[in-house]
């Protein structure tokens, strides 16, 4: 008995130890391998130089405790002027050069102290404190602005002797940014509240990640965008109710959340997928798990920052924050296209069964068949819209001809994530290029609400049809009409012999013969209407002759007869 006891404690202990491995306990990280955050805040990046190629840059610094301590590194610095702006109570120390002249308001709660004897480069004016009023401020005063940072809780600033200026705009318009993308700047901070961990036995291959990301309930970010820089990932995100996430890319990745989802080309959110109010990393893991039918996950990253809209950059675990620094996230263009992958096929039957090679050339009478298909973003189904398409030919002068298509029926099985459509090549006959590019304008849509979802494109060969000179019609006749015909011109002979026989019945002679001399050799006829012709009563004694002769053949016949 207490060997049946041992065993059924060592298979719970078993089971327990099991089930314990598809989970882990998160821990305070400096460096996250899996994830960068960057804050997003107001701010600026323009290409203004003043005339003494002096750079205008305004900081402005927010700290979450009082009497906070910072300093400012700006020996190797180009000509420059630097306001200085904050409204919380903080103590600066600032090295700088005599090029550097720094501006701080009379108003201001920042006391800065400045290395050697250049004190006198530290300038009190009367300067605004609201954004927009500093930076029109600004423009009054130099004419412009390079730069406007806003920096949360920094250690070190550091302006690097790199020039500041970014090509484009001289203008200055505040609006939410990355200020790591500013190279000429380095920014040393306390340590983003990062707590992560990974299983301890993972069985996932590489190419097939699964990531979760949690905000907690008590953390103030409501704005999330994220940016996937690895292929054949899945992510789970959880956050406080009105948390939205943003995807920059999200071609790269499956993704669920208990929260809304943008989509660059979407103005409609994506509702959450799924309810989960416990922010417990236990309880968010095996959700994760559950939800994706996994048996474990890669990473596990829970997110406390005190800013209100962050910027999370899931990446290779080697170098991904260099690669974060070095590269710049594109902002969310709501006029933009979803960068989802679309094919074109093209067929000649509507059985869409054989694909139509693309250097094969198509006769411009014939109807194509094509089919436009794409990957899911996310997960999501977006059905494809055809908007219109055009072919353009290809050359030196090149020729854009519309084409009128039918959008052809199919069902969401045989048709998973494409639309079909055909159109005739009928008006390219009477052109003579024959090498094309055949594109489609198409729109994704989730639901009713539609995005620009950008254009499809694949060559297009095609070839005259062959003109014939007219041929007669060729009529086959077969065994019922060859013996109607026989039967018809038997009919008809027969006709023909009737119609002759009753002429026969009503004159008495056949059609054909000379009445007149007929009736002459038959004195009797009653039906003879012509004249008898003189006889001479003087005849020749050798017709006289001739004449008694016939008289007496003729008269001796009847006698002869009777005898």
């Amino acid at each position: 008995m207490e060997g049946y006891v041992t065993r059924f404690a060592l298979l719970l202990c078993t089971i327990a130890a099991s089930d314990s491995t598809q989970t882990c306990e998160p821990k305070e990280v400096n460096d996250n391998p899996w994830v960068y955050a960057s804050e997003m805040a107001i701010g600026c990046w323009t290409s203004f130089v003043r005339d003494d190629t002096a750079e205008v840059h305004i900081l402005n610094l927010n700290f979450a405790t009082l009497h906070y301590m910072f300093s400012i590194n700006m020996t190797n610095v180009k000509p420059m002027n630097l306001i200085v702006t904050s409204l919380d109570k903080a103590y600066g120390l600032c090295n700088i050069n005599k090029e550097v002249h720094i501006y701080v308001s009379s108003n201001s709660t920042i006391d800065l102290l400045t290395n050697g004897n250049l004190g006198s480069n530290v300038h009190i004016l009367h300067i605004p404190t609201q954004n927009e009023e500093l930076v029109k401020w600004a423009k009054q005063k130099f004419g412009g602005v390079t730069s406007f940072t806003t920096i949360r809780n920094p250690i070190t600033i550091t302006l690097t002797g790199t020039r500041g200026i970014k090509p484009g705009s001289p203008d200055c318009t505040l609006e939410n940014e990355d200020a790591s993308e500013k190279q000429f700047i380095n920014i040393e901070k306390i340590s983003s509240s990062f707590k992560s961990c990974s299983p301890s036995h993972q069985n996932r291959s590489e190419d097939a990640e699964l990531h979760i990301i949690n905000i907690p309930e008590n953390s103030s970010i409501r704005n999330v965008l994220l940016r996937v820089d690895t292929k054949e990932t899945s992510v789970f995100l959880r956050g406080p109710q009105g948390t939205t996430w943003t995807f920059l890319n999200p071609q790269h990745a499956k993704f669920s959340s208990n929260n809304d989802i943008l989509l660059p080309a979407f103005t409609q959110r994506i509702p959450p997928l799924f309810t989960l109010s416990s922010d417990n990393a236990e309880d968010v893991q095996r959700k994760t798990l559950d939800h994706f039918k996994a048996a474990t996950f890669t990473s596990y990253t829970e997110i406390r920052l005190a800013d209100t809209m962050i910027q999370l950059v899931l990446g290779q675990k080697d170098n991904i924050l260099n690669k974060a620094m070095t590269s710049e996230v594109p902002k969310p263009d709501p006029s933009a296209t979803i960068p989802m992958p679309l094919l074109m096929q093209l067929y000649t039957s509507p059985d869409y069964i054989s694909p139509l090679d693309p250097n094969t050339k198509v006769q411009s009478d014939k109807r194509i068949y094509a089919e436009i298909s794409g990957h899911t973003l996310g997960g999501f189904v977006l059905t494809i819209k055809v908007i219109r398409c055009f072919v353009q030919s290809k050359g030196s002068c090149p020729v854009e001809k519309p084409l009128n298509f039918i959008t052809e029926s199919c069902s969401f099985d045989s048709c998973p994530n494409s639309t079909r459509l055909s159109f005739s090549l009928d008006q390219l006959q009477e052109l003579t290029s024959t090498t094309w590019d055949l594109e489609c304008v198409v729109e994704l849509c989730s639901s009713k609400h539609c995005g620009a979802g950008g254009r499809v494109k694949r060559n297009l060969e095609v070839s005259q049809p062959c003109l014939q000179p007219p041929t007669p019609p060729c009529f086959d006749f077969g065994l019922p009409g060859v013996l109607g015909i026989a039967f018809g011109g038997f009919l008809i002979g027969v006709l023909l012999i009737g119609a002759l026989w009753f002429i026969k019945i009503k004159t008495g002679y056949p059609t054909g013969l000379d009445i007149s001399s007929t009736a002459a050799s038959l004195p009797r006829c009653p039906c003879s209407g012509a004249k008898r012709q003189p006889v001479s009563t003087n005849p020749s004694p050798s017709e006289n002759s001739s004449a008694n002769a016939s008289i007496g053949s003729t008269q001796s016949t009847p006698t002869s007869s009777m005898a």
